[in-house]
């Protein structure tokens, strides 16, 4: 179960906030899964239009075990906006709902759409586009990755719900 939060809250408790502890993600992404609110630790991938380390994380277990419970991860694809490939399909959506991923945020886009909109699993992207990726082995981990102007750093918080996406460097709720 998601902790309860809205992104609007958290924008007003920490709209003051003079570090780039609290950041807020323009909002450019459209949602294609069916969990439309989602948060977790972030995980994070850079590529441009080759989805092999997408597609080695998605394959992987996706939460971490707490004392309070399992926490489902947030993976973030800086993908370089691109929208002539899409990184994630309908087979890694399923990995990602099967190994635990509470979601993705891809700068950059998906396909099979319909299918990503029957999973229980936030994702969130630029836009559809039905041409996969070319598979070259290429990319990076574990990394910071500026996302639309915005930095994303492993194990930072990314809340996500309709009204858009924040991160935090610390936990919020």
């Amino acid at each position: 179960m998601s902790p309860s939060f809205a992104t609007c809250d958290l924008c007003d408790a920490h709209k003051n906030d003079p570090s780039t502890d609290f950041q807020v993600l323009p909002p450019v992404f459209r949602d294609f899964g069916r969990a439309r609110k989602f948060c977790g630790p972030v995980v994070t991938i850079k590529c441009f239009e080759d989805n092999t380390l997408v597609k080695a994380a998605l394959d992987s277990p996706g939460f971490e075990d707490t004392p309070g419970g399992r926490i489902g991860k947030v993976l973030v694809v800086d993908g370089g906006g691109s929208l002539r490939r899409a990184l994630v399909g309908g087979n890694l959506g399923a990995a990602a709902l099967r190994n635990g991923w509470a979601g993705i945020v891809i700068d950059g886009c998906v396909r099979d759409v319909a299918e990503l909109a029957l999973l229980d699993v936030g994702i969130r992207a630029l836009a559809s586009m039905p041409l996969p990726t070319e598979k070259r082995g290429e990319g990076q981990k574990d990394l910071a990755v500026q996302i639309q102007g915005v930095w994303a750093r492993p194990g930072d918080w990314l809340y996500a719900d309709e009204d858009g996406i924040v991160l935090s460097a610390l936990p919020l709720v």
